[in-house]
């Protein structure tokens, strides 16, 4: 950091250089306002790096859906690649479990939850495709789709999808062996199943392009910093935000720090019922000869494998467990030889990566105020499709602040609802 930090005010302080709040500092620049973006680690470093770099049009879907109670035999043995669940943990979190199987319980709930989410992802695709070439990051983007595919007959369980997809006007196509065989011709014939979403890109580095978003935040006018933040004050004029190594005043605070964002709440009296899903990813060399053209999602192996720059990314499910846990390989143990039997590729090429994706008990991101406290805004909560998300949620934020209307209706992801 620079010299002279302690005399620093600013606009806006958004805590967090992730997909988020990069994109909330971009968008309060944007209309003017001075602002600073804080990390303790170089923006896209954490969940926006570790992710499958999907920019999905079709991710609507909760979570936390009717079929999810269907699943749970299945979770019950804590053996599946898809779920792992630390038994303490949700001896400890019980209350946050019955509220996320409570969503589940509720069929009315879903399609609600799903128009929210259009909308989000919806506004943020749009400013994806802008902002990626503004930040001369154009080269990563490729409109390929993704492939959701089953190793058992499903035509029924994609008909469904598809249908409902097609009711928000996401468009999708049914494959059968043959037709996933034609689209991806290098890889084994294992699945009997997919659906095609024609309407969703991809990128070769999340972390690379919210790196090029800092940048282009930078050439803007805005300013990164990387500093510890040890806590938020309130003062006659706003805000102070307290640093590893000194403090900046703010009107206004933006808490974008994901999995961290309760951490940095609970001090000012908020209880969020944030959870974190664990995932793990381990990037593997590959074969020119055999590579695949999209990312592909095995929904019976539990697992995505997406080619990235540096190789073939091989992601893992969800592991229910304390944030800070000590990691554990079983998933990523049981799903790379799955993915070695789909497509040809090499040695690992990185150590396992391990991150952590914010859940809140309706699968639906906070957008807005806090409602105890002025100038200050809660962007956080997108679970696993946050690198598709971020550009509207910190957009979003950024134009409450700046007494503007978002660019789709935010209503369902009040933090009300919750603190």
């Amino acid at each position: 950091m620079s010299d002279g930090i302690a005399g620093k005010q600013v606009d806006v302080a958004v805590l967090g250089a992730g997909i988020v709040g990069v994109s909330a500092g971009i968008a309060a620049r944007q209309r003017g306002l001075s602002v600073v973006v804080i990390d303790r680690r170089e923006p896209g470093s954490e969940t926006s790096y570790g992710n499958a770099g999907i920019l999905s049009s079709g991710s609507i879907l909760p979570l936390n859906r009717p079929s999810l109670w269907s699943a749970l035999p299945s979770y019950l043995g804590n053996t599946s690649a898809a779920l792992r669940w630390d038994p303490l943990w949700v001896m400890r979190n019980l209350d946050w479990v019955a509220r996320f199987l409570g969503n589940a319980a509720m069929p009315s709930r879903t399609r609600p939850r799903a128009a929210a989410l259009h909308g989000l992802i919806g506004a943020s695709l749009k400013l994806h495709r802008d902002w990626i070439v503004k930040a001369n990051a154009g080269n990563r983007i490729r409109e390929t789709g993704w492939l959701k595919a089953w190793r058992n007959e499903a035509t029924e369980s994609a008909k469904q999808e598809q249908a409902f997809l097609a009711e928000f006007g996401i468009k999708s196509e049914l494959l059968d062996r043959q037709a996933i065989s034609a689209l991806e011709p290098n890889i084994l014939p294992v699945y009997k199943t997919g659906l095609l979403h024609t309407q969703t890109a991809s990128v070769d580095s999340p972390g690379a392009v919210t790196k090029a978003y800092a940048r282009m935040l930078a050439g803007n006018g805005g300013e990164v910093r990387q500093s510890d933040i040890k806590a938020i004050e309130v003062t006659d004029n706003g805000w102070r935000v307290v640093l590893g190594d000194g403090a900046i005043s703010a009107r206004h605070v933006v808490v974008a720090l994901g999995p961290w964002s309760a951490d940095i709440l609970r001090p000012l009296g908020y209880r969020v019922p944030l959870a974190v899903e664990r995932g793990y990813h381990q990037e593997f060399a590959p074969n020119p000869a055999r590579s695949l053209q999209r990312p592909i999602h095995d929904a019976d192996g539990g697992f995505l494998m997406t080619p990235m720059e540096n190789g073939i990314r091989v992601t893992s499910g969800v592991e229910l467990t304390d944030r800070d846990a000590p990691s554990s390989l079983a998933q990523l143990d049981m799903v790379v030889p799955l993915a070695r039997g789909v497509v040809e590729f090499g040695s690992a090429v990185a150590e396992p990566w391990r991150g952590a994706r914010p859940t809140l008990p309706d699968s639906l991101p906070m957008i807005g105020k806090a409602p105890r406290h002025q100038g200050l805004w809660l962007a956080f909560g997108n679970q696993h499709i946050g690198f598709t998300t971020g550009p509207a949620t910190g957009s979003a934020v950024a134009a409450m602040i700046a007494g503007e209307a978002p660019s789709f209706d935010v209503a369902a992801f009040s933090p009300a609802r919750y603190i």
